[in-house]
C-alpha cells in the first residue's frame, strides 16, 4: 500500500507518497539521507490508481521506496536515471514547471 500526505497552498499542490512500510524509518548512507517521517508522509493510504491521479495534479512530489517509485516510472512521471538510493530505497522528486 501506499501512503500519501496531500499539502495545498495557493495554486501548488506538493504530495509526500511513500511505501507504507517505510513510515518513520531513517536512511542514512555517507552524505545522503532520507526521513519518512509520519508528520510528512503519513496520510491517506491509496491504490497505484489514485496516485497516478495524484501524480497528474501536482506540482511537487517527494517519493519514497520501491512500490511507490515503481508507479510513478510505470506512468511516466519519474525518469528512471533520476532515481537516487540511499541505503537501497529508492527516492525521487518531481517538480512540475507551470
Amino acid at each position: 500500500m501506499i501512503s500519501i500526505k496531500i499539502y495545498k497552498q495557493g495554486k501548488d499542490l506538493l504530495i509526500g507518497a511513500c511505501d507504507e512500510k517505510l513510515i518513520g524509518k531513517k536512511f542514512v548512507e555517507g552524505k545522503f539521507q532520507i526521513d519518512v517521517s509520519k508528520e510528512f508522509y503519513d496520510g491517506h493510504r491509496i491504490s497505484a490508481d489514485v496516485l497516478k491521479k495524484y501524480l497528474e495534479d501536482a506540482t511537487i512530489a517527494n517519493l519514497v521506496g520501491k512500490e511507490t517509485i515503481k508507479y510513478a516510472i510505470d506512468f511516466g512521471f519519474i525518469d528512471p536515471d533520476s532515481v537516487i538510493k540511499v541505503k537501497g530505497i529508492p527516492h525521487a522528486q518531481m517538480v512540475r514547471m507551470m
